[in-house]
């Protein structure tokens, strides 16, 4: 007959005890992420402000290339796709001209990619401020992801108030800002996770880059889903939080639906990725000043 070891009762108090402070740490941690821009609205407010202004400082253009990049690239994709390769609107989007349908699903897709692209270099640009300065730390990402969203609110607002005069606007609209605001946590989780680990793997900044394109052509935003004749395959885009974003996006603006099932796909994805990330930014941070 088998004999356990006996389990002392202390052994056991012990246990719970260190089980529960871990997981009362866990909480600390995350209220630090989540309560940061509060706790420090002035920071934020300074670095937002700042970071905003700085990406027109040194350019003649200034604000313009705030719609010119984007409406660039929107003019080249319409031509390639829209007319060379005679693409058009899914048939559930009515007579939508081509270059509405990508609209809608690139300028998301652009604050999305813009925050992500950037994100390696953060805290490598701000090395000389964390390690001379004690302040949250965690400040940077959150303002890393808040002003490529600003700036491209702006032209996707625009957006809306085009297609509000041409008779689009409806009352799944209000879900909108829902919608943005899920995309805007998820982003949040990524660039915190990418900033943190690029202090440690340099090589980061690179690969983010060649994963932000391959990422881009694997969501359905310059071409229709139909174009790809698999099922399964399609099923598998599924897999792809962008996809149920962009999707919820061209929905809801043009003919007034809501996809539960591209919801119940968001909400988790974007409240997982903005806990965790902000969970591991605040737990690997005080090594930051030991390696920048």
């Amino acid at each position: 007959m088998v004999k356990f070891p006996a389990i002392h009762p202390r052994q056991c108090a012990s246990t719970s005890k260190h089980h529960k402070h871990r997981i009362e740490m866990f909480f600390t941690l995350l209220r630090q992420w989540v309560m940061t821009p509060i706790e420090n609205y002035r920071l934020f407010h300074h670095f937002t402000r700042q970071d905003f202004v700085a990406q027109f400082a040194a350019s003649i253009g200034g604000f313009l290339w705030l719609f010119v990049t984007p409406i660039t690239h929107i003019i080249i994709y319409t031509f390639v796709f829209g007319t060379i390769f005679q693409l058009r609107a899914l048939p559930e989007f009515g007579q939508t001209e081509f270059v509405i349908f990508m609209m809608i699903g690139y300028l998301p897709w652009f604050a999305f990619a813009e925050a992500v692209s950037k994100s390696p270099g953060l805290l490598l640009e701000k090395a000389g401020l964390i390690t001379k300065v004690l302040f949250p730390v965690q400040i940077i990402p959150v303002v890393g992801t808040v002003v490529p969203y600003l700036t491209h609110a702006i032209g996707f607002g625009l957006l809306l108030v085009y297609l509000a005069a041409q008779g689009y606007l409806n009352l799944m609209w209000l879900w909108l800002p829902v919608i943005f605001l899920l995309q805007f946590l998820f982003t949040m989780g990524l660039v915190a996770i990418l900033s943190a680990l690029c202090v440690f793997l340099r090589d980061l900044q690179q690969l983010v880059s060649l994963v932000v394109i391959t990422w881009f052509f694997l969501t359905p935003i310059i071409y229709p889903i139909t174009l790809i004749q698999s099922e399964s395959a399609r099923e598998l885009f599924l897999f792809n939080p962008m996809y149920s974003f962009v999707n919820l996006y061209r929905e809801i603006i043009l003919i007034g639906e809501f996809s539960i099932v591209h919801f119940q796909i968001i909400l988790p994805v974007a409240l997982i990725s903005y806990l965790i990330g902000g969970w591991l930014f605040i737990r690997i941070k005080h090594a930051f000043g030991d390696v920048l």
